[in-house]
């Protein structure tokens, strides 16, 4: 199991941890503009909205790495498209900020806070699944998370 941790107390920026508590990566969302960045290891891949309203694009050099989808304005889901293979990230349920990520209708994973007012979260994602599709996973929750906190401004 990993943690995603704020930099600091108004930051969008999250620091990875794995279960011994080394950083294994950043998250960062842009403060102005849906778009940002997945780090590791030193090697930066960009995330930035392919339209207006378009879908979201993780990239390296112009080569898009994964890509995901929000099949609704009105619904917390994305549909995620990864080396020829679909996902699907939702909120658990209506009022609560869990994710859950789905592969063929089966729960595989989720992202949870560590309490109601906290960006702190615990992420439980199959180590099965690529370092980058887990990262985009985790910047996409905390770009649903984001929306929220902007919104109850």
């Amino acid at each position: 199991m990993w943690s995603a941790a704020p930099k600091h107390l108004f930051s969008w920026d999250f620091i990875i941890r794995d279960a011994n508590h080394q950083s294994v990566a950043e998250v960062r969302l842009s403060y102005w503009r849906e778009r940002g960045a997945v780090s590791y290891a030193g090697v930066e891949h960009k995330v930035l909205r392919q339209s207006a309203l378009g879908a979201f694009v993780l990239e390296k050099d112009g080569v898009v790495v994964a890509r995901a989808e929000k099949p609704s304005a009105f619904r917390k889901t994305f549909t995620i498209e990864h080396a020829g293979r679909q996902y699907t990230l939702k909120a658990r349920s209506l009022g609560r900020r869990e994710f859950v990520l789905y592969e063929n209708e089966r729960e595989i994973g989720t992202i949870a806070p560590e309490g109601p007012f906290t960006k702190r979260a615990r992420v439980a994602l199959p180590e099965e699944l690529p370092l980058l599709l887990r990262l985009f996973v985790i910047w996409l929750t905390m770009l649903l998370w984001k929306r929220n906190s902007d919104a109850a401004e």
